[in-house]
């Protein structure tokens, strides 16, 4: 995909740079800034994810159900139509797995992110909004509290694990709130509390 591309311009760009041809050498620790890979990352698994993402044929399972009892109703009785007539009009079928599969199929469970703020100063640091949505998985990453600053930071990030997958933390990044709670004066034992 686009990270294969991308390897193979830095392979190109660092012949380039040993022979320092003009804005090469820019060029090439650009393309090699985590920022960058964090970010390519991302858009690979999402143009994955959308490509892969199931769709429900309909939203109203329950309605079409019915429909199909009522024609059956209308054929001619042989004993597979009545026993389908039968199983489509049992409750455990009605009630409970055509209509959680019809509230599944008309929600939308993507995670939403908050709005970014318009009063942004220029001289402001620049600050990383990152949503990992969790299923009873750590997270992959141990934090810590700055001997200096005394900021939570991401002390470690573990490979292979949520945190390193996603390609959206890095150790020494800042923690300012997690899950919409500031961690500002917070201890990381509450932090993880928090995570």
């Amino acid at each position: 995909g686009l990270s294969h591309v991308l390897t193979l311009v830095l392979q190109e760009l660092s012949l380039l740079c040993k022979r320092d041809v003009n804005g090469v050498g820019m060029l090439y620790d650009l393309l090699r800034s985590r920022w960058l890979q964090a970010l390519l990352k991302i858009y690979e698994c999402l143009h994955h994810y959308l490509g892969k993402r199931p769709v429900p044929v309909t939203v109203q399972a329950c309605v079409l159900n019915h429909e199909v009892v009522e024609l059956l109703r209308e054929a001619p009785q042989s004993g597979e139509i009545k026993e389908l007539r039968r199983l489509l009009r049992a409750p455990h079928l009605k009630a409970a797995l055509l209509s959680a599969h019809d509230t599944v199929a008309q929600k939308d469970f993507e995670p939403t992110l908050p709005p970014l703020p318009d009063n942004i100063p220029e001289n402001e640091e620049a600050m990383r909004i990152v949503c990992l949505v969790k299923n009873k998985q750590p997270l992959g990453a141990t934090i810590k509290r700055h001997e200096i600053t005394g900021d939570i930071t991401v002390a470690r990030v573990i490979h292979g694990g949520l945190a390193d997958r996603s390609g959206l933390l890095y150790a020494g990044d800042k923690l300012v709130e997690v899950n919409g709670v500031p961690v500002e004066g917070l201890e990381p034992e509450q932090v993880i509390n928090i995570l």
